[in-house]
């Protein structure tokens, strides 16, 4: 029997471009991997529209769904949760749910999507709480930071339970076998932090991953480990911290070459360097943000995501689908979680 092909739902309305982007982004990723397909869903006449002004005819393997609503970047989750059920967000989640679609991509609403996935596809048993993780350029590599926000406050427990989702994913995508992770806390010493990183660091000790110990804010980049883990408050502030850094580097250096003659010559020698830095740490190339601990792969685009930056979140959807991750962390929590319902009992230095 031949293999399925891996079918992606694209929530084709959501972001602050919608189908202006993701639409091309989905016939690129269609030129690029012959067995794909991908479920454009969002207003039907909308998207119809926009595959004419690009000249794409053939629909094998590229369908439409319809879904009436959209949910606006501004919507409350619980209003996007309870009134807007034919949402492209919602008709997006529900093809993985009914086993139409193998992940979702979006680049919506990260509230109303982490609600909208949690009611529609559920956790993986033994997971408390879905966690987002994203992946950021780092000395030597990258390095896989979570919860970036799903998760204001987070118990010990609950970090554990992120740990190791994002063990398993690391292990997956990057077929890395004992990825090197850390706990992000305001110090090295053990002494250092409040009593729930405490508490956490050791559950991580116990456990049967490569906890290497705390880490602090200046390792985000350093190499040092492959995972860092944090509450969902923390890691969001880190975040839009990053963003924001990145954006005035940018602008300084822009401004810097410009300033006069002199500059703009200096900029002309410099740009083979310049154009090395940007590929290197283009934050187009690390899109796609994963909510780990659902049953079934959804995969969150930033929401200003261009052409390049979207196409990359399919390719994060394409990853997962391949190694299976959903399965993989599954199986992992039920082997260490004794009572399957949670962290109560985890079992210590399982292999």
């Amino acid at each position: 029997m031949p293999e399925r092909r891996p079918v992606i739902a694209l929530d084709a309305m959501g972001g602050d471009h919608g189908p202006e982007v993701i639409v091309p982004a989905a016939l690129d990723c269609l030129q690029e991997y012959p067995d794909l397909r991908l479920i454009l869903v969002g207003q039907e006449p909308v998207l119809r529209s926009h595959l004419r002004r690009l000249g794409h005819r053939s629909e094998e393997r590229l369908t439409i769904r319809h879904a009436s609503e959209v949910v606006a970047m501004d919507d409350l989750p619980s209003r996007a949760l309870r009134n807007k059920r034919d949402s492209s967000m919602r008709v997006a989640l529900n093809l993985v749910r009914d086993g139409e679609a193998d992940a979702c991509v979006s680049a919506g609403n990260t509230g109303a999507l982490m609600a909208t996935a949690r009611f529609v596809l559920k956790t993986i048993p033994g997971i408390d709480r879905p966690a987002i993780i994203v992946t950021l350029p780092a000395a030597g590599g990258c390095t896989h930071i979570l919860d970036m926000g799903a998760n204001v406050d987070s118990s010990a427990e609950h970090l554990y339970q992120f740990a190791v989702m994002g063990y398993e994913l690391v292990r997956a995508v990057e077929n890395v076998e004992s990825p090197r992770l850390g706990l992000l806390n305001i110090g090295e010493e053990e002494i250092k932090g409040n009593e729930q990183v405490k508490r956490a660091a050791q559950l991580l000790s116990d456990s049967y991953l490569n906890f290497i110990g705390y880490v602090e804010g200046d390792d985000l980049f350093s190499g040092k480990v492959d995972i860092i883990v944090t509450d969902g408050f923390v890691g969001n502030v880190a975040l839009k911290t990053i963003e924001g850094l990145a954006r005035l580097l940018g602008d300084a250096l822009r401004e810097g070459f410009h300033r006069n003659l002199y500059a703009r010559l200096v900029g002309l020698l410099a740009q083979p360097v310049l154009k090395s830095f940007k590929e290197r740490f283009d934050p187009r190339r690390y899109n796609g943000a994963s909510l780990l601990g659902l049953r079934g792969i959804v995969i969150k685009s930033h929401g200003n995501a261009d052409r390049i930056a979207f196409a990359n979140a399919i390719r994060m959807a394409l990853l997962e689908i391949d190694k299976a991750v959903p399965d993989r962390i599954g199986e992992r929590v039920a082997t260490i979680f004794a009572d399957g319902a949670g962290i109560s009992s985890p079992q210590v230095r399982s292999a």
